[in-house]
């Protein structure tokens, strides 16, 4: 059988940063995001009885054994759940900027996760999609949904509790996300390393648990009323909280560059004059900066002024999975 999915990435705006069980990929804290319209994986899975291996082709070339083995290792799952023993081809497209901060993780293991289901009989959606999406990459969980998406932490030790769940629709509030990029290449240390060495080292985590519980909140009242000032500022100090901890780790590491902090001053700047955009950032140097649309085009030429920026992606909130 055979299946194409498509998947959208997602940004986080309260931070997903830790786990507490890294093989059942549990987060230490729940988290919320926006799925974004420009940038997505399309992947098509397909179980074949001739074949004696998996094999996995990204951007139309071969994977390397390191990646085929991660894709293998999913699909030992879907074949657990469904029954189904035989080896797949995995083609997979990537319009994302991989490894630049972008999260293209979240995208293509949604993706993978709903066409490799699919594939092999299983018709699972919603609740459980996300749940098998998480096992390949956390944040892949929300991508299952469009809009502004949650996905709780859960508390039981077999994860059956920990998944995403839909807060608001795309079309409920549209609001303008410019990915700034100033640095393509990949990073030294991969969010999954520096979450591990963040959460076992820095004395600042366990403060960042409890402020993050209650930026939550507060983010999810913010949606819910459509109070973009409350959502930014709470936006941008949990992604401010979130980097801290990293300074606290042992050996301490920081994945902003100057670029980076041009980029935060230049939107405090806007702000001072009356422009509402803020800032959030992942693991990496890149910022994604947030304002309504009728901000976009100013926020958009003032960034583009800066020499640093190599390119601005705007984007909006997008879909959730779909089948083609």
């Amino acid at each position: 059988m055979k299946a194409t999915a498509k998947a959208h990435t997602n940004i986080a705006l309260i931070k997903y940063w830790g786990k507490r069980n890294e093989e059942l990929i549990l987060p230490t804290n729940s988290s919320l995001s926006i799925t974004l319209d420009r940038f997505y994986t399309e992947t098509t899975v397909e179980f074949n009885e001739q074949l004696t291996s998996d094999s996995f082709y990204l951007n139309g070339e071969q994977a390397s054994e390191k990646e085929t083995l991660k894709v293998t290792k999913f699909l030992n799952l879907v074949r657990e759940l469904s029954g189904d023993t035989r080896h797949a081809t995995v083609s997979s497209t990537n319009h994302v900027p991989t490894a630049a901060g972008f999260a293209s993780s979240a995208s293509g293991y949604a993706a993978l996760a709903a066409a490799a289901s699919k594939a092999s009989g299983l018709q699972l959606e919603g609740e459980e999609l996300s749940k098998l999406a998480r096992r390949g990459s956390g944040s892949a969980c929300r991508s299952i949904y469009g809009g502004f998406v949650e996905w709780q932490k859960g508390t039981k030790d077999d994860g059956s509790d920990s998944y995403a769940v839909p807060i608001l629709e795309q079309e409920a509030w549209d609001l303008s996300i410019l990915s700034v990029m100033i640095e393509s290449k990949q990073k030294k240390i991969l969010s999954r390393e520096g979450m591990k060495r963040t959460v076992e080292t820095s004395p600042f985590y366990d403060g960042w648990l409890k402020a993050t519980e209650e930026e939550l909140q507060i983010a999810k009242k913010a949606i819910e009323k459509r109070d973009f000032e409350l959502l930014g500022e709470t936006l941008e100090k949990n992604a401010f909280k979130m980097h801290a901890t990293t300074l606290g780790a042992d050996p301490p590491f920081f994945y902003w560059q100057p670029a980076t902090l041009e980029i935060i001053d230049y939107v405090q700047q806007l702000r001072s004059q009356g422009v509402l955009a803020y800032v959030t950032i992942d693991a990496g140097p890149n910022v994604k900066v947030i304002c309504e649309p009728k901000d976009e085009q100013k926020v958009y030429q003032t960034l583009s002024e800066i020499d640093s920026v190599k390119e601005i992606f705007v984007c909006h909130p997008g879909p959730g999975i779909s089948y083609l």
